[in-house]
């Protein structure tokens, strides 16, 4: 039994080495982007309310793009322009997997947390913003609960001056895996459609109540976008983690 259970340690810890290998995980997001693209052409698609984003797509205005961590993979569909744009992303393995994903979509990225007011990643997306640069983040990443708030993105619109925009992307077709946040695999030849709310200022001489009301607005916002994006495409939406985890 002691030499069944040890070989299932070693097993497993050869599955993550091979999984954070860096060739692997770069060949990996050269797989996984291609299908990405494969889902996009093969998809007709609708948007709602992109008429918040345009300055940004022009790279004329920064703005923060608020999503909610399940709808990663399909971030690359709610950025259709060649400005210059970068996502935080966390430090894990499946962090760098998305990386190495976005980058074929030229989506640059930042490794961290937002969650940490004087952390070097928060610090790196201030100076992005301040500088004219476009950046996502996910506000219940990187591990949840699923579609509950954190203070990272009201935090950084904060220091940074710049405005939220929620947004979420949905297709027809698609399979969520038994993860924490239920990630979303899309499927080829869907119907999609991408979704942005109302954008959301944060003044930087607000309080700490202040603060909290316009966490819970984002959270509302995101929840809001996200079941109006699957209901579009006649998909049944996910319910947030409840509170009590």
């Amino acid at each position: 039994m002691g030499t069944s259970k040890e070989s299932a340690v070693i097993m497993k810890s050869l599955r993550k080495a091979f999984f954070r290998n860096t060739l692997v995980q770069s060949l990996l997001g050269m797989i996984a982007a291609g299908y990405v693209w494969i889902v996009r052409v093969t998809s007709s698609w609708v948007d709602e309310n992109k008429d918040v984003t345009q300055a940004a797509w022009a790279g004329s205005e920064p703005v923060i793009i608020a999503f909610w961590h399940n709808r990663l993979f399909l971030m690359p569909y709610c950025w259709p322009s060649r400005a210059a744009f970068h996502m935080l992303i966390s430090a894990h393995a499946d962090g760098r997997l998305i990386s190495k994903t976005v980058s074929w979509f030229g989506i640059s990225t930042v490794i961290g947390s937002s969650s940490k007011g004087g952390s070097q990643a928060t610090r790196e997306l201030v100076r992005l913003l301040q500088n004219g640069t476009a950046v996502g983040i996910t506000p219940d990443g990187p591990r949840g609960p699923r579609m509950q708030s954190g203070d990272g993105a009201v935090a950084l619109a904060k220091l940074s001056g710049v405005t939220i925009v929620p947004a979420a992307v949905a297709t027809s077709r698609r399979r969520l895996l038994s993860s924490w946040d239920k990630l979303i695999i899309p499927l080829p030849f869907s119907k999609g459609a991408r979704v942005w709310g109302a954008p959301i200022s944060v003044p930087q001489d607000c309080d700490a109540s202040d603060l909290s009301q316009l966490r819970e607005e984002l959270e509302h916002s995101l929840i809001a976008v996200s079941n109006r994006a699957d209901a579009m495409v006649g998909q049944t939406v996910i319910a947030p983690a409840r509170r009590d985890t």
